[in-house]
C-alpha cells in the first residue's frame, strides 16, 4: 500500500472543497480511487480497505470525504 499517497490525498481533501464534493458524489471505493487518480494520487480500493481495517478511526472530515453519503431504504421491510 502506498500509505504516503493515501495520507497526501486525505490531506488534500481536507483543503479542497471541489475534491470534497466529488468524493461525496462517489458511489463506491472504485469511484473514490478514480477521483484520487484524477487529482494525481495513485491509490487503490485495496489501499482504502487496508487503511480502514487497521482499526484507526477516521475523523469526521475524512468520513465526509470518502463516503458516498447515500442511504438505502429497504422496499421490502421485515414483517
Amino acid at each position: 500500500m502506498s500509505e504516503e499517497q493515501l495520507k497526501a490525498f486525505l490531506e488534500k481533501v481536507k483543503a479542497d472543497t471541489i475534491l470534497q464534493e466529488k468524493l461525496k458524489a462517489a458511489a463506491d471505493s472504485d469511484a473514490v480511487v478514480s477521483v484520487a487518480k484524477e487529482a494525481g494520487f495513485m491509490i487503490s480500493a485495496d489501499d482504502l480497505k487496508q487503511y480502514q481495517s487497521r482499526g484507526r478511526e477516521l475523523s469526521e472530515e475524512e468520513l465526509e470525504g470518502v463516503t458516498g453519503g447515500g442511504r438505502y431504504i429497504n422496499p421490502d421491510p421485515i414483517r
